[in-house]
């Protein structure tokens, strides 16, 4: 238990210290922002006609209401949290890499739908925007994440236990 604390815990500084940094910004952080947008953009235009997309902006063109993917908005944070955790836990490579591919699209699906929702709120109900965009959607991430490590978990591959020397 404790060298996989101390192993999740290196691996998360190691990933937000990249993150942070300029080429953690340049070549992670701003592309998957603009991919995020235009992601929920064309989710959206289908739909809603008046949906506009520029940068990291999503507007409805008839009224300006809008939202702006900023940092910590775009989930890559939630994502790196599921990454530390997968890859400190003892497990085969090959499921590790299934529950990294699987578990960040699935953070990653949920947090589109939280833009999406987040864009129609600030147009509909900017009363309660900031409740459900400061907590309420912020909490859901985290559980997602929390829910996705252990269905990764549960099914990871049974290990046939031997006795030493055979």
């Amino acid at each position: 238990m404790l060298r996989f604390f101390l192993v999740f815990v290196a691996i998360l500084g190691g990933l937000f210290l990249f993150e942070l940094a300029p080429p953690g910004q340049s070549l992670v952080v701003t592309p998957w922002t603009s991919t995020l947008t235009k992601l929920s953009y064309e989710l959206i235009a289908p739909f809603d006609p008046n949906v506009i997309a520029h940068g990291k902006v999503i507007q409805n063109r008839s009224d300006g209401q809008g939202i702006s993917i900023e940092a910590g908005c775009n989930a890559i944070e939630a994502s790196i949290v599921l990454i530390a955790a997968i890859l400190a836990f003892p497990a085969p490579w090959r499921h590790k890499l299934r529950g990294l591919a699987f578990g960040i699209l699935a953070v990653q699906g949920i947090n589109v739908l939280r833009v999406i929702s987040l864009f129609y709120l600030v147009q509909w109900r900017a009363d309660i925007f900031e409740f459900a965009h400061l907590y309420l959607w912020q909490a859901l991430i985290m559980l997602d994440v929390l829910v996705v490590w252990l269905i990764w978990i549960r099914a990871m591959p049974e290990r046939r236990m031997f006795p030493h020397g055979t």
